[in-house]
């Protein structure tokens, strides 16, 4: 697992086996959650469509509250989160940003 940043107490990730999907997504993470879709993976958001920017929910057990927060951070840091999951799938290191 690819993990890229931090926000709130959630750390968004990417699987380097999600590199051949054809819509780049970001997998949420909360750390010790016990009632999880897979893992502990709590959301899964598209970033892109096309090579496009287009976040949206894919699937979600957050709160509308938390999605907001986590979809704004997304957006605001777009191009940077791209560049770290380029990164990843390339096999790279990654730096683990914290968002507000």
């Amino acid at each position: 697992m690819g993990k890229l940043a931090i926000i709130l107490s959630f750390i968004l990730s990417v699987f380097p086996a999600d590199a051949s999907e054809n819509r780049r997504h970001i997998h949420v993470v909360r750390p010790g959650s016990k009632r999880s879709h897979r893992g502990q993976t709590v959301a899964k958001i598209w970033i892109e469509e096309n090579g496009e920017k287009k976040i949206e929910i894919a699937w979600s057990e957050l709160s509308s509250n938390e999605e907001r927060a986590i979809m704004q951070a997304i957006d605001e840091h777009w191009e940077e989160l791209n560049r770290s999951i380029d990164d990843v799938f390339a096999g790279k290191k990654t730096t683990i940003k914290k968002y507000k």
